[in-house]
């Protein structure tokens, strides 16, 4: 259980980042409401999953995952480079928070 809250709330942060950007420094009411919430359930998320999962192993699965959710966001919705240089970068983070998940 404590992974699959850990990896939704990794998901979560990834909404917080996007609607960070969105919320115009706070400017913006809605975007800042979303940033708000999703960044509470985030954090809770991960406080809750670091009960079971060992900090280092957790912080940096649930960093990867929001590191990663976002980056293809900012490439799918924002119009960000999708180079070949930035894919493979994603895809080691990819294979070291698996391998993390694997080997903790």
């Amino acid at each position: 259980m404590a992974w699959i809250v850990l990896i939704i709330s990794g998901m979560l942060e990834t909404v917080w980042a996007i609607a960070l950007a969105k919320s115009a420094s706070f400017s913006r009411p809605a975007p800042t409401v979303v940033f708000a919430v999703a960044l509470v359930a985030s954090m809770a998320g991960l406080g809750y999953a670091l009960r079971s999962i060992p900090v280092g192993t957790g912080y940096a699965v649930w960093v990867g995952i929001g590191a990663v959710g976002t980056a293809v966001a900012g490439m799918v919705a924002l119009g960000e480079s999708t180079s070949l240089p930035r894919l493979l970068c994603l895809l080691l983070v990819i294979s070291g928070v698996v391998g993390l998940k694997f080997f903790h």
